[in-house]
């Protein structure tokens, strides 16, 4: 669950500090975390628009196309919401709605990083169906996949449990 930035008063955050300094160190805070997925998205992205291109993708199978197809959408989409957020900012900056702007910026991210799981799942399959044709890739690309949900969001989500005070 994406931090929605509605922790208020400085008992909830430990820092003595008004709304709109919360809501700049949030902003500060959320924008490096974008330069990480963001770069990695739009590398994945590039690739993927590149492969239509080569004489290799003409021999795929249907399904394959499709499943490409299908991930060249979601990593527009994973695109697209991760530089949601610089778009917002810019549009509404000094309208003195930095706090509502901090949590859209949030939910894009979030939104962006489910996006961007769904691309390199969808990516992982297809090069491995096209590379090996066997009855594993399945069971691989489900391994992967739990990986990322467990670096993404299961270790994130326990620490948030684990750590925060009622």
């Amino acid at each position: 669950m994406p931090d929605s930035g509605n922790d208020a008063g400085t008992a909830d955050t430990g820092r003595d500090e008004t709304e709109e300094e919360r809501a700049d160190r949030k902003w500060g805070e959320l924008i490096q975390e974008i330069r990480v997925a963001q770069t990695g998205v739009q590398i994945l992205f590039g690739f993927l628009l590149t492969v239509v291109f080569t004489p290799r993708y003409a021999q795929l199978r249907d399904v394959d196309q499709t499943i490409y197809i299908v991930t060249v959408v979601l990593g527009a989409a994973a695109t697209g919401a991760l530089i949601g957020p610089v778009s917002l900012h810019r549009i509404v900056s000094g309208r003195r709605v930095k706090p509502q702007a901090v949590r859209w910026a949030s939910r894009l991210t979030f939104a962006g990083l489910v996006l961007l799981l769904a691309t390199m799942t969808a990516s992982l399959l297809l090069i491995l169906r096209v590379a090996t044709h066997d009855a594993y890739v399945p069971w691989l690309v489900a391994g992967v996949v739990a990986w990322y949900l467990i670096c993404w969001f299961v270790l994130p989500l326990w620490a948030r449990y684990r750590f925060t005070t009622p």
